[in-house]
């Protein structure tokens, strides 16, 4: 079964400055609830073929993997995949500026794959799951970036 999870939030910052926060991996432990760890395997920034090496803790297991870039449209889009593990899996970022003034952005994160393995036995639960995970973090995202510039550094 694919798992195929969508979620958006409306965050009062500008696009500008939400896109480039949450495009720099290096600040994923600040906002994902599950990410322990972010190493640069390329030199920063991020750039279409950067590769960062994710440690994670999802339904009670360790997870590490490597995801590369294979699209990045600077404050609009940005598609990272990997191969590795029991969860290949793409992940994908769009903002788009929000409101009449335009000083909201509207940010959405998809996570799409195909389990193997201990995943594939739960893909509804590991669906679930993934869904309220992706809820929490872009309610932190929102929330830390909200906070002002000095917040969201």
């Amino acid at each position: 079964m694919k798992v195929d999870v969508l979620t958006e939030i409306v965050i009062a910052a500008p696009c500008e400055r939400v896109a480039a926060y949450a495009a720099d991996p290096s600040h994923a432990p600040e906002w994902y609830e599950n990410i322990v760890s972010v190493e640069w395997r390329t030199p920063a920034p991020a750039t279409v073929g950067s590769r960062m090496a994710f440690t994670a803790r999802f339904l009670g297991r360790r997870l590490s993997y490597t995801y590369e870039i294979t699209a990045y449209e600077p404050g609009r889009r940005l598609v990272m995949r990997t191969g590795e593990g029991p969860f290949p899996m793409e992940t994908s970022y769009t903002w788009e500026p929000h409101g009449e003034a335009g000083n909201h952005t509207r940010m959405t994160l998809r996570n799409r794959g195909e389990p193997s393995g201990f995943a594939s036995v739960g893909a509804r639960v590991l669906t679930a799951a993934m869904r309220r995970a992706q809820r929490k973090d872009l309610a932190r995202l929102k929330a830390l970036l909200e906070r002002g510039p000095a917040a969201a550094g």
